[in-house]
């Protein structure tokens, strides 16, 4: 067992990389794999679970000039959620949505890959 302080993905079979059918994202310079609202990064014999940290590339503010067209972030909603900090943002043409109130913030880029 490799030993590893991040937190895991419990019984993940699934083997992440390219091709595999997940949005993969360049993350704190490796790629992670979107998977059912996860960032997973495959470490060995395991699945480490990471989020997009708070920072300046992706701040927490309030942006009211985002609008979505009337659309609603939320779970089947059409975009993929993905954590950012202490919340679930959704991935919009590579940025992160977060509903709020009558607009969406715009929580910043992610880099596809």
């Amino acid at each position: 067992m490799t030993t590893c302080a991040e937190r895991h993905h419990p019984d993940h079979v699934h083997q992440h990389g390219p091709n595999c059918g997940h949005a993969a994202i360049r993350h704190d310079g490796h790629v992670d794999y979107l998977h059912d609202g996860h960032l997973h990064h495959m470490h060995g014999d395991h699945v480490d679970e990471h989020i997009i940290a708070i920072s300046a590339t992706n701040p927490v503010h309030c942006t009211p000039e985002i609008r979505c067209s009337g659309h609603e972030h939320g779970p089947n909603c059409g975009h993929e959620a993905i954590p950012h900090g202490d919340h679930f943002d959704y991935l919009v043409n590579g940025r992160l949505h977060h509903t709020h109130g009558d607009h969406c913030d715009d929580h910043g880029p992610v880099q596809l890959v």
